[in-house]
């Protein structure tokens, strides 16, 4: 290990010891504020610490084995050898675990999602597909601890969604979910099929992190905002009062609509929360293509137009054509085990940061 990572290392281990202290302090316990900042920055450095003294640790008894191995006693000294090599390869394996902690952390990953799918090429199939994946990262989000909020949906004649727009609220719910923006494929023998041929539908899924709308530049002058009756399931006052909401950002013409909510107030509040994510998506999309930079040391550009993966019912398969990853276990997928598939891709991306620091 080099002394710049060591360095590194020392200073998250001290900073993670100052704050274990300061915990302690009578007034930062008193305030909440600052004691819930604390404990959160000692969570994101406690993994990286614990593995750096695990380092230290193995790096110690190294040196005690390499001592022992020089006395007389034969028994002792083949228990030193034993141990000093157990050492090298435990201090192999968590410097290897180091490097990518130190990696630099996206922003973004505590941060709860807002996420859009819609139902696109294949008509009907299509947006029952885009049910069936709104169900998948529903069972994904709730075996993670996450809360599921539905802000606006589009229920077709057929079962799905033309769109459905929800937020899934959690404990590090970007870092799970930022890899699905982009174009779904599925292949298999629609519902409404009656000649029994596979065919290839598509839904399209937007993943954004939740921002605060004090951090953001939106504008209220730049939006205009619209109140109509809600047309969704929703109890007796739905198409009786005009508690949906429209939020339209005249600069760039997206619009947001949130009718899920019970008030006109609780659905304005998400649907300018939506309205400031998808602002700030397209502005920071806009200024990479005016630079020229491509979103590198990222798995694939999260356009909605990139097919990123494919579902092939008949086969039990689905595969990633980011990194080329294929299992076939497309029955456990769509009933939230997700994780396989993105621990490779969290795999992959911490590969190519690895590279990109070298």
């Amino acid at each position: 290990m080099d002394k710049l990572m060591i360095d590194r290392l020392e200073t998250v281990l001290a900073r993670y010891m100052q704050i274990q202290h300061d915990l302690e302090d009578d007034n930062v316990i008193a305030d909440i504020k600052k004691y819930t900042a604390l404990s959160k920055e000692a969570r994101q450095l406690e993994e990286t610490t614990k593995a750096y003294i695990a380092y230290k640790n193995a790096q110690k008894t190294l040196q005690e084995a390499r001592i022992l191995s020089h006395e007389s006693d034969m028994e002792l000294v083949m228990m030193a050898q034993l141990e000093e090599e157990e050492s090298l390869n435990k201090m192999a394996e968590l410097e290897e675990k180091l490097k990518v902690l130190l990696l630099p952390k996206d922003p973004n990953d505590d941060k709860n999602v807002i996420m859009e799918i819609r139902g696109a090429a294949g008509g009907d199939e299509g947006n029952i597909f885009a049910g069936d994946l709104f169900r998948m990262y529903s069972r994904y989000a709730e075996q993670q601890g996450y809360r599921i909020e539905i802000n606006d949906s589009n229920e077709t004649e057929f079962g799905g969604y033309s769109l459905i727009s929800f937020m899934i609220v959690g404990d590090g719910a970007y870092s799970k979910f930022k890899y699905e923006s982009g174009a779904h494929r599925v292949q298999r023998v629609p519902r409404t099929e009656a000649q029994g041929r596979i065919h290839t539908s598509t839904a399209t899924v937007l993943v954004m992190p939740e921002v605060d709308l004090g951090d953001t530049s939106l504008k209220m002058e730049d939006v205009t905002i619209e109140v109509y009756r809600s047309s969704g399931a929703g109890g007796q006052h739905i198409n009786k009062t005009e508690s949906a909401v429209r939020c339209i950002h005249e600069p760039t013409g997206i619009i947001v609509a949130c009718q899920d909510g019970r008030s006109q107030h609780a659905n304005k509040e998400k649907a300018l929360q939506i309205l400031a994510a998808k602002v700030q998506d397209y502005y920071v999309s806009q200024a990479e293509e005016k630079l020229g930079q491509e979103r590198k040391i990222k798995i694939g550009s999260g356009e909605r137009s990139e097919k990123i993966r494919t579902y092939n019912y008949p086969q039990n398969r689905v595969t990633d054509h980011r990194i080329g990853f294929t299992i076939q276990k497309l029955d456990r997928v769509m009933e939230g085990e997700l994780q396989e598939i993105i621990d490779a891709l969290t795999n992959e991306e911490q590969k190519e940061k690895l590279e990109a620091e070298m």
